[in-house]
């Protein structure tokens, strides 16, 4: 029976824009690497606040700088964040940023270290910082449609039962979901080498399979042919997926596909952290297959709830958006039980159709949108890892 999602709604957050948020946080957000210092002490004084330290942000240029200001901005933009405290060393990328996220209706703020040093930048900045808590927290939830959440998906530590069990549950949630009008986005580009065939046939229509093919081409002849060593450089499919049983590549592409469905189409390709713009339904995003990068990128593109199956057990959270651990191993939650959200694990017993399995995932997707802490938030998972192309000027 197919989920109809027209009367259910969750309490979430209605953001200026329009968009709807299923965290509230108010972060400080650092431009650049020597930023991050003084952004980590804002948010010592502050507290209800969150700094995002990360390593880049300095003698960027062209395409990389660019994906580096969308990144940002789009972090400080996702309807999780409610406000935004910006850092950086001087004041023209900072103001870049600021205006970027300021074009969401939400408040934020810009601070510049050049000509004030730490002292009186952390200053002024935690004052700015605290008005925002207390304008934050009285923020109201309110009844918001299931329709309208943006649902983003991506797998880790993949194995044998990734594929059987983890994947297609997440395929399933969207098969459901898509139909009744919710943003999805799944990605991996390196992932899907040997199944790219069926990736571009599952597009909605000739160009949205052939705007993939041209990603992944171009990432096939400027990365992997240039740079391997074996097969994709001895890093796919990683160590971890070997002794999960997946052999080669091809087998592991073939279960990654899972996550997108078996009826549902994507509409469109997207560059990295490359927020969509044709309505509704499900995307594919140019992104890294490394955990923290590729959920950085979706969150960055607007992506409130990201769902990560994962086979041999991955640790993976992020900052500002909630990550639902799935997996069908046995073995994985009786080890690692304390990072699975969703134990799918019957299915391989025959004792859960995927269907059922595809249901539990969305009743889960609804709890943690009405406040459930996921387990990776639960025990502090924040990884933010920003994805460069080139190396600095």
């Amino acid at each position: 029976m197919a989920f109809d999602a027209k009367n259910v709604t969750v309490n979430a957050w209605r953001r200026e824009n329009g968009r709807v948020g299923v965290r509230n946080h108010v972060i400080i957000l650092p431009v650049d690497d020597i930023s991050n210092a003084a952004c980590e002490a804002v948010a010592n004084n502050v507290k209800g606040t969150m700094a995002l330290p990360h390593a880049y942000g300095r003698l960027q240029f062209g395409e990389d700088l660019d994906l580096h200001f969308r990144t940002m901005i789009g972090t400080g933009s996702n309807p999780n964040v409610a406000a935004c405290v910006v850092i950086g060393i001087e004041p023209e990328w900072t103001q870049v940023i600021v205006d970027g996220i300021a074009r969401t209706g939400k408040p934020v703020a810009g601070f510049s270290i050049e000509q004030k040093g730490d002292f009186e930048t952390i200053r002024q900045a935690s004052w700015k910082a605290k008005e925002f808590v207390h304008w934050a927290t009285e923020l109201q939830r309110e009844p918001c449609p299931v329709s309208e959440l943006w649902v983003s998906t991506k797998c880790g530590e993949s194995d044998t039962t990734t594929g059987l069990g983890s994947c297609p549950t997440v395929g399933n949630m969207y098969d459901k979901l898509i139909p009744q009008g919710i943003y999805g986005c799944f990605g991996e580009t390196s992932e899907i080498t040997g199944a790219e065939h069926i990736c571009k046939a599952r597009a909605a229509t000739p160009e949205a399979g052939e705007k993939f093919m041209r990603i992944f081409q171009a990432y096939q002849d400027e990365v992997i042919e240039q740079f391997k060593t074996s097969d994709l450089s001895d890093s796919q499919p990683t160590k971890g997926n070997i002794l999960g049983g997946l052999s080669t590549i091809e087998e592991k592409a073939l279960g990654n596909l899972e996550k997108s469905g078996r009826t549902s189409t994507y509409i469109d390709a997207l560059g990295p952290a490359e927020e969509p713009a044709m309505g509704p339904g499900l995307y594919y995003m140019d992104t890294s297959s490394a955990a923290a990068e590729c959920v950085t990128l979706m969150a960055a593109a607007g992506y409130v709830i990201h769902t990560f199956p994962t086979g041999q057990g991955n640790v993976i959270g992020n900052p500002i958006v909630p990550v639902i651990k799935i997996t069908a191993n046995p073995r994985t939650i009786r080890t690692m039980s304390e990072h699975v959200d969703v134990d799918v694990s019957g299915i391989l017993r025959r004792e859960m159709t995927i269907d059922q399995a595809g249901d539990a995932l969305i009743e889960m997707i609804m709890r943690t949108a009405n406040g459930r802490s996921t387990a990776a938030e639960a025990l502090g998972h924040r990884e933010f890892v920003m994805t460069k192309l080139y190396r600095s000027a």
